[in-house]
């Protein structure tokens, strides 16, 4: 089977890191777009061209958007650290991102073949779709990490990458594009222990030792900040595995709407789960299962591989 065609969307951030090295592996990667959200645009979009260097993805990064569509960025510093890859030393880049923006790269390469992963909020494909609202009939599908059916994790209702700009949420869940969303009720049963971490550094190899090195710090803040110490979510490679390997995924169809009013419930991802007859259409498809160790197991391969 062909590998499918991907543009990555993604705001690095750990958990990115690892999902741009399986895309380089798995799928045909036609560039990377970067926006804030788990730290700045500038520490984002060098991050992914560190883990660019670190796979051998010589394809085009662009920057995208500094701010959401409404009021300010609001960094994830208590789980990335300041430079949203804390933990190793971080290598001076070797090739430096492509001049552009994200919005407009998104609209130029994104064609009927082409999968966007998005990863991070949903700014730059707002921003495209607010520009040529066709993008959302051109392109193969969007799989994206946010959301979650059930719990949060800003606050009690809503999701980091879409609490970050819902307006920018509103947009693509309601664009008509072929979705797959990969939330918290999902990602939550991919987890990382420091007995993976030891694996990755027994490699011997610069990736594993960096790898290792990178989930360490991301399991310090999770240990930091859980009622549960000893394990963290691997968010991010759900939704680039959804496209590479959705069968490692169990989905539904189902309406989802993005709450934009609520005090309590700003930002939550409402996916209608009722079993009734006049239920509005679908407009994505939710995932309910993941195979954790096969994507832990992947993820282990790419990496040894490098």
């Amino acid at each position: 089977m062909n590998a499918p065609a991907v543009i990555l969307d993604c705001d690095p951030g750990h958990d990115d890191f690892f999902a741009i090295l399986l895309a380089q592996r798995f799928t045909e990667l036609r560039g990377i777009t970067t926006v804030v959200g788990n730290t700045s645009i500038q520490n984002a979009t060098r991050n992914a061209c560190i883990a660019a260097d670190v796979c051998g993805f010589t394809g085009p990064i662009v920057a995208g958007s500094a701010w959401p569509l409404v009021g300010q960025p609001h960094y994830a510093e208590h789980i990335h650290g300041a430079s949203g890859l804390d933990g190793p030393a971080l290598p001076e880049i070797i090739r430096p991102a492509t001049e552009g923006d994200a919005a407009s790269f998104l609209l130029a390469e994104a064609g009927p073949d082409t999968w966007i992963v998005a990863t991070g909020p949903l700014t730059n494909l707002a921003l495209a779709m607010r520009s040529d609202p066709g993008l959302a009939g051109r392109v193969a599908g969007i799989s994206i990490m946010g959301g979650s059916t059930s719990f949060g994790n800003v606050t009690p209702a809503a999701e980091f990458n879409i609490w970050h700009d819902p307006e920018a949420a509103s947009i693509v869940f309601s664009s008509g594009a072929a979705i797959r969303m990969l939330g918290l009720n999902v990602t939550h049963t991919v987890l990382v222990d420091r007995g993976y971490t030891d694996r990755l550094a027994a490699l011997g190899s610069s990736a594993g030792s960096f790898s290792s090195q990178l989930l360490g710090a991301y399991l310090n803040s999770y240990d930091r900040i859980s009622g549960k110490p000893g394990s963290a979510p691997l968010h991010d490679p759900c939704a680039l595995l959804a496209v590479s390997h959705p069968d490692l995924f169990g989905f539904v169809a189902a309406h989802v709407d993005v709450e934009l009013d609520g005090e309590l419930t700003r930002g939550m991802t409402v996916v209608d789960q009722r079993e009734l007859a006049d239920l509005e259409s679908p407009n994505a498809q939710v995932a309910v299962t993941a195979d954790g160790p096969q994507v832990l197991g992947l993820l282990y391969e790419t990496i040894g591989a490098l």
